[in-house]
């Protein structure tokens, strides 16, 4: 986690073969006072060269894909989900949807083609891209297949001869548990069109061989509602799914970027790779068309700019000549037809063999290793200022943050007002002053903590949550809230953005829950930390505490458990893309639907499970009741990823504090070796609620609540006149 401010911000717009090689080699030296951040709609990058050995199960899925959620952890880049909404190429800002613009000093954009699918296309047509999630829809497509279909072979069609879909149509086979009749159309009057006629003699004999119906010189000009697909000849095919793999048109984002364009929407670069519109800004792989000599859509082009990429980024922020990229007149293909085999062209060369794919297979699986190795970083980041020119950070009121950065970023904020703030960011004074409903008691809560993902926006959301959540779950309405933000040091314009998209992402959650921000405090300091007071009003005859349990009620938890175990192994970057996005979400989920219902069912006994884990939080809550527990430890939930990352002894540096509270859970020794035991004291972050539930009302309750909420034990009476945690299988 970055503790100063760079200078200057390179952002990487997409994950492609270009991109990726700029993260591997940021992990392995990144540049000088810099940043980097990759944006992605998605947390894994697929490799379309072993697309279809994967459809042929020569590999699985995870062998061709990258993980960016663990190579951007292990390179020290930030990883944005995010998604374009615009571009202002004057203010060097990429605008992303429901965030703060994120400002560039070099932007890189490398999002890659899509196929040209048409409009009104049927539920029966399934493009190959987003490659990401092509898979998943493939097998819901065949889950349909199976199940309406069934008394007679599949009928599937492939749209594009063109190398990606002659090499889907003879692997896709591989991957069907039925007959199926399979067809391979094309506007064209040849397959592969511009490659060695001997290669499209080969493959020509392999779709022979495999049974493949050949139409040439058509298109499909329309779907019906049953799937039937329309040829500009008038004739029509009966088709059960069909694949898109047409050749290459521009992804959408791609004019949201607002720069000079081809007439298929690509955008023009020069030969340094610049876009002729705007020199901060750097296409490669399929999003860009040399403005000069136009060459193929083919990710070989992308991987040769790679070098000349990362080179002319960095002469770019030193004020340094760019070098020229030009494209080599011919390279290596290798096709593969499914059968342990490939078709290899090079230089007139044309040749349909084993030690074909087996080439093929070595040099893929060279290029993913490059990617898949998710180890720290091999070098350190440039060092600090020495101390002889390094600034003096002043303690005590010095250390507050600028008054004007602080005014200019109150300015851009979407706050809400509030009739109750007397006294609040719109009028500002030395306190907020807010003016409770007659009779209400205060209610007054405060939670902070140091920043543990570099992305802003999504701190300032997870924090703005788990600070609201104390108050939910004593059932107290929150008025106002107060931030609490330490900023580490760097340039001023890099902290105004910075506290910008902080604030931006917390107002985010706070607008939603009615809580305005009414003041706070903003320092400077070695570390980012961000959290709120939060101030509020409550009835004290309803409000829930941790001491209102009874005998015999059942104990039921609303997320399941793991955050702090997740989010140590991120650190060491062994978290997963997929294990991070359950997370996220459960991170951002709120708790105030779940602190609704347990007030309307007028529950006593509410707490939320964050830092000192469950354990220790259901012990608070038996004491003041002088009662016990019984847990079963099956019905603990944990998240996806939890298991297998307490077998590698993973933990969060909170975790030996917590198990203090062994001392008061009583077990058989086999069952402190199973997971959820270890996640008993695990550190929640924006966690769950914990109530006591009595019998007569626990259906019910847990029909309101939904599918995450679980019972996971009852409360019993003490034993010996102590209160203690009885754990069962």
């Amino acid at each position: 986690m970055q503790q100063s401010l760079p200078q200057h911000t390179v952002v990487l717009l997409g994950a492609g073969h270009t991109n990726a090689h700029i993260i591997r080699m940021w992990r392995m030296q990144p540049l000088p006072d810099a940043q980097l951040i990759c944006v992605s709609n998605f947390g894994t990058a697929t490799y379309s060269g072993m697309l279809p050995g994967t459809l042929a199960q020569q590999y699985t899925p995870p062998e061709m894909e990258i993980d960016l959620v663990r190579l951007c952890a292990a390179s020290g880049v930030r990883l944005l989900r995010a998604e374009v909404s615009g571009h202002d190429a004057q203010n060097q800002e990429l605008l992303l949807a429901n965030r703060q613009p994120l400002k560039y000093d070099v932007l890189s954009v490398g999002v890659g083609s899509v196929p040209s699918v048409l409009p009104n296309s049927s539920k029966t047509a399934l493009a190959i891209k987003p490659m990401q999630t092509f898979l998943s829809r493939l097998e819901k497509q065949f889950d349909r297949l199976t199940k309406t279909v069934s008394n007679r072979p599949w009928r599937i069609a492939i749209a594009g001869a063109g190398a990606a879909g002659v090499e889907i149509t003879l692997c896709l086979p591989k991957r069907i548990n039925h007959n199926a009749e399979i067809s391979l159309i094309d506007r064209s009057s040849e397959i592969l069109k511009g490659m060695p006629t001997r290669t499209r003699h080969l493959a020509l004999q392999e779709l022979k061989r495999q049974g493949v119906q050949l139409l040439l010189n058509r298109e499909i000009v329309d779907i019906d509602d049953n799937g039937r697909i329309i040829l500009d000849d008038g004739n029509t095919l009966d088709c059960d799914l069909l694949l898109w793999a047409t050749s290459a048109n521009s992804p959408p984002v791609l004019d949201q970027l607002k720069l000079p364009t081809d007439s298929r929407g690509f955008l023009l670069i020069r030969d340094t790779l610049q876009s002729t519109g705007s020199d901060a800004v750097f296409v490669v792989g399929d999003s860009g068309t040399g403005s000069e000599h136009p060459w193929p859509k083919a990710g070989v082009y992308a991987v040769r700019q790679s070098p000349v990429l990362w080179e002319n980024i960095a002469c770019l922020l030193q004020g340094r000549p760019l070098t020229k990229w030009k494209p080599q007149p011919s390279f290596l293909s290798l096709l593969n037809t499914g059968d342990g085999r490939a078709i290899l062209t090079y230089r007139g060369l044309s040749v349909h063999a084993r030690w074909c794919w087996k080439l093929k297979d070595w040099i893929d699986r060279r290029f993913m290793a490059k990617y898949q190795d998710y180890s720290p970083a091999m070098a350190s980041p440039p060092q600090p200022p020495t101390a002889a020119n390094e600034p003096m950070f002043c303690g005590g009121c010095g250390c507050k943050v600028d008054a004007d950065l602080l005014t200019r970023v109150l300015r851009k904020l979407n706050n809400p007002s509030a009739p109750h703030v007397l006294v609040g960011l719109d009028q500002p004074d030395d306190i907020a002053v807010l003016q409770p409903v007659a009779g209400a008691a205060l209610a007054a809560t405060a939670d902070f903590f140091t920043t543990f993902l570099d992305d802003p926006h999504l701190m300032g959301r997870i924090a703005a949550l788990n600070a609201l959540s104390d108050m939910q779950a004593k059932g107290a309405k929150s008025l106002g809230a107060l931030a609490l933000v330490s900023l580490p040091h760097g340039a001023r314009s890099q902290q105004e953005q910075y506290l910008l998209q902080l604030l931006d992402g917390s107002l985010g959650e706070l607008r939603p829950a009615g809580v305005p921000l009414v003041g706070g405090h903003t320092i400077e300091a070695a570390q980012a930390t961000i959290g709120f007071a939060i101030l509020g009003e409550i009835d004290p005859n309803t409000m829930a505490s941790k001491g209102g349990l009874r005998v015999g009620d059942q104990l039921v938890l609303t997320k399941p458990l793991g955050t702090g175990i997740l989010l140590a192994a991120h650190m060491r970057a062994r978290c997963q893309s997929n294990w991070m996005d359950l997370l996220l979400s459960g991170m951002l989920t709120s708790n105030q639907s779940a602190s609704e219902i347990a007030r309307e069912f007028r529950l006593k006994a509410v707490t939320d499970v964050t830092g000192f884990g469950l354990a220790n939080h259901l012990l608070e809550m038996l004491r003041p009741a002088g009662l016990s527990a019984e847990l079963h430890l099956d019905k603990i939930p944990l998240l996806p990823g939890v298991p297998e990352l307490v077998e590698q002894s993973i933990e969060s540096t909170l975790a030996p504090s917590n198990r203090a509270a062994e001392a008061n859970v009583r077990c058989d020794d086999p069952l402190r070796s199973d997971p959820r035991y270890t996640a008993l004291f695990d550190p929640q972050t924006s966690g769950g609620l914990l109530m006591g539930v009595a019998d007569e009302q626990l259906a019910g309750l847990l029909n309101r609540l939904g599918p995450t909420a679980t019972v996971i034990g009852q409360v019993q009476p003490a034993t010996a006149g102590r209160s203690q945690i009885n754990l069962l299988k």
